[in-house]
């Protein structure tokens, strides 16, 4: 799931397209989304952030629920976004204008607004990079997956990142809020936009609809990894291993397909998949499936390789 980037300010680690992205909420013309979305802090209605419905849901999929989402629960959330929660930390703020005259028209409206909206920020900002954005989220499923599988839900939690800890079977989020739920489940869902660790509750009343911990991706491998930009070979580097597969070998800072290599360098599939093959088999990447697509990686190998050039 890509969460969006509400607030106004993106994380030092974040990618030039992340910055843009929110760029778009002030110059297009989207007028829910910026007055509920372009502030420094407090609350945004959940029903803009859908739960993920599975591990994969397409962007249809999400829009669908936003557009979908019950009259009563996003009025509730509109007015749990005016009162606020004093106890909890988070308070509350007057109604923009512009939203006030959408709920005029009922809860409906305002969500296929919202939806409507949430499209054409969609296709302005983030639609030319979902698939690399895509890529570095499947990868890190797949190195969640693993972890749990090998050590327990307790060592996933605590190589999320470094804001989020569990202990004594508390699970602990850093915060300027003050909250403390007991909950049977937990929805976890990484992004590559978010610029720290957070906890959505729900801050509407009798609802009961699990906390989604959100953390960023880069917590986990460092700051100032580029989901997009690949680096640029050596000349060196190209003369050991020809121009293309040395271009191909830099641009794997994160896991690629095929198809996503292809398109980045302008190459045919056929093209990439034969330079890869002979990558593959001097052992400077390896392959993995996720889903229906195969992703390449550097190896440690391969790695060395690019950091000695």
């Amino acid at each position: 799931m890509l969460t969006l980037p509400w607030g106004l300010h993106p994380g030092s680690a974040a990618d030039p397209w992340v910055a843009r992205a929110r760029g778009v909420l002030r110059r297009a013309h989207l007028p829910l989304l910026s007055e509920l979305a372009l502030q420094e802090s407090g609350y945004v209605p959940d029903f803009l952030n859908p739960y993920p419905s599975r591990p994969f849901p397409t962007v249809e999929e999400e829009l669908e629920q936003v557009r979908s989402t019950p009259p009563d629960r996003v009025l509730s959330e509109l007015a749990a976004l005016r009162e606020g929660r004093p106890r909890s930390g988070l308070t509350g703020r007057e109604i923009p204008a512009g939203v006030q005259r959408a709920m005029a028209h009922g809860g409906a409206h305002v969500a296929r607004q919202a939806a409507q909206e949430l499209r054409h920020y969609w296709e302005l900002a983030f639609a030319p990079h979902w698939e690399a954005a895509k890529t570095a989220l499947a990868a890190e499923i797949g190195r969640c997956a693993g972890v749990l599988a090998g050590h327990g839900a307790a060592k996933l939690f605590d190589s999320l990142h470094h804001d989020i800890e569990w202990a004594d079977g508390t699970l602990r989020v850093q915060s300027r809020f003050r909250i403390a739920l007991r909950v049977p489940q937990i929805v976890v869902t990484p992004s590559i936009v978010a610029p720290r660790a957070a906890a959505a509750i729900d801050a509407t009343q009798g609802v009961t609809r699990p906390p989604m911990l959100i953390y960023p991706v880069r917590g986990n491998t460092g700051a100032h990894t580029n989901v997009i930009a690949p680096e640029n070979p050596s000349s060196e580097m190209a003369q050991l291993l020809g121009p293309t597969r040395a271009a191909l070998l830099s641009a794997l800072v994160h896991p690629a397909s095929t198809a996503q290599l292809a398109a980045r360098h302008f190459l045919s599939t056929a093209t990439v998949s034969y330079h890869l093959g002979i990558l593959h088999r001097a052992g400077l990447v390896s392959r993995t499936r996720a889903g229906r697509a195969v992703l390449y990686r550097r190896t440690a190998e391969g790695s060395r390789l690019t950091r000695n050039r």
